[in-house]
């Protein structure tokens, strides 16, 4: 029953491991497809918009979304990063929950 015991341990520390060897970088990126008047096209030829990768050490790069405004200057487009900070803090929630669901996994097995 021990070596039972101790072989799902061991499966639950790998699990934690890599998962945690995976989590060691984020990367989300939003894209937009245009629609076109006869419908919209193949999600394949969606093209980024806005780019995030948050590393576990806690460095990160953002791509900000720009465009020019009507006086030539280049300016972030709020709507767009906006919706791309959405997609990242709900990465990180979801991130968050399953590591604090394999710990906790880990623990009860302690």
């Amino acid at each position: 029953m021990a070596n039972e015991f101790d072989t799902a341990l061991k499966n639950v520390a790998s699990s934690i491991s890599q998962y945690v060897k995976d989590a060691s970088m984020m990367q989300v990126e939003t894209r937009y497809v245009e629609i076109a008047e006869d419908g919209p096209s193949g999600f394949d030829a969606a093209k980024p918009v806005a780019r995030t990768i948050i590393k576990l050490d806690g460095d990160s790069e953002t791509i900000l979304p720009m465009r020019k405004n009507e006086a030539g200057s280049t300016v972030v487009d709020t709507e767009l990063f906006e919706l791309h900070q959405q997609n990242v803090s709900t990465a990180i929630d979801y991130r968050a929950r399953i590591l604090n669901a394999l710990l906790s996994t880990l623990a009860s097995r302690s």
